[in-house]
């Protein structure tokens, strides 16, 4: 067997920015909060909280006073900064700079919409931390869609600005935002640009990991793609890679590898999503290489 893993996969910019962000507060102190899991990863989340990082949600934000919290690289939204101020709590923000400028954008685009009685369409999952972080630039009126039938909550008789999370996928976007077109088109018989204004807000270091990982997946025969499964930036990814190899198997760690998947003469392929630990996908790799004389014998 051969297996290598997959140079572009690994963190991204920004959560690898807010761990080393938390790593180094952590040398000063020996606990810190963190407003939500700090990547959606459940073993670098116990690995960091071994370290001192105390995992905290919102209403326990609220009953905190005269301490540090992390705010990841999701973002926050205003409220937040508004609660550590009254709190007298000192916020370590590592919030991602292409979040943060999308944060600005919505934020812009929505007073815009609220003089022209539009309405800001955000293409994300409901509830997600990014998410909350923009619809908090609304006053939470953006509206959230994912699928098709979320599109009914929208008016389409009035003007429509679409911005994505930016850890969607790029050809999800691109669809849903075809079908709102349609829909402007049937309501008022035309789409102009003060009707409907669609913003490709994904993060390009995400989305091009969507052509690598095809290649990635085309190139070997089985992979393992190792991801939280909170992750829905690695859900994505997972339909990716499986679209292209359907030896592809999603994992969260070594322990759910199966030695019948694998056969003596496989290239074994390993990736994951921005979210997942460079560590992990080379623990699953020993793992694999101590299975081989199990895969011979099958």
């Amino acid at each position: 067997m051969q297996v290598s893993i997959d140079k572009n996969s690994g963190y991204c910019f920004g959560v690898e920015f807010a761990i080393k962000m938390a790593e180094d507060e952590m040398e000063q102190s020996d606990k810190l909060y963190c407003l939500g899991d700090i990547v959606h990863n459940d073993m670098e989340v116990k690995r960091l909280s071994a370290k001192g990082l105390v995992v905290i949600d919102r209403e326990e934000l609220a009953d905190l006073h005269d301490c540090k919290v992390l705010i990841r690289a999701h973002g926050e939204p205003p409220e937040t900064y508004k609660t550590a101020i009254e709190n007298n709590i000192e916020l370590i923000d590592a919030s991602c700079p292409v979040v943060l400028k999308l944060q600005h954008r919505v934020k812009t685009a929505f007073d815009k919409m609220e003089r022209e009685e539009g309405q800001i369409v955000i293409y994300g999952k409901k509830g997600h931390a990014e998410v909350i972080g923009l619809t908090g630039q609304t006053l939470e009126k953006a509206i959230v869609v994912m699928e098709e039938s979320d599109l009914d909550k929208i008016d389409f008789t009035r003007p429509v600005t679409l911005f994505s999370q930016t850890t969607k996928s790029t050809k999800g976007f691109y669809e849903l935002s075809q079908k709102i077109e349609e829909r402007i088109k049937s309501a008022k018989g035309e789409v102009t640009q003060v009707d409907y204004n669609a913003n490709d807000s994904i993060c390009r270091q995400v989305s091009n990991r969507e052509p690598q990982l095809q290649r990635f997946a085309e190139e070997n025969d089985v992979i393992i793609f190792v991801s939280g499964k909170k992750s829905s930036n690695g859900k994505a990814l997972y339909q990716v890679c499986l679209g292209e190899n359907p030896r592809s198997y999603f994992i969260e760690n070594e322990s759910e590898l199966d030695p019948a998947w694998f056969s003596s003469s496989d290239k074994i392929g390993i990736c994951g999503a921005t979210s997942t630990p460079m560590w992990l996908m080379e623990q699953v790799k020993s793992h694999i290489e101590a299975m081989e004389e199990e895969v011979l014998s099958i």
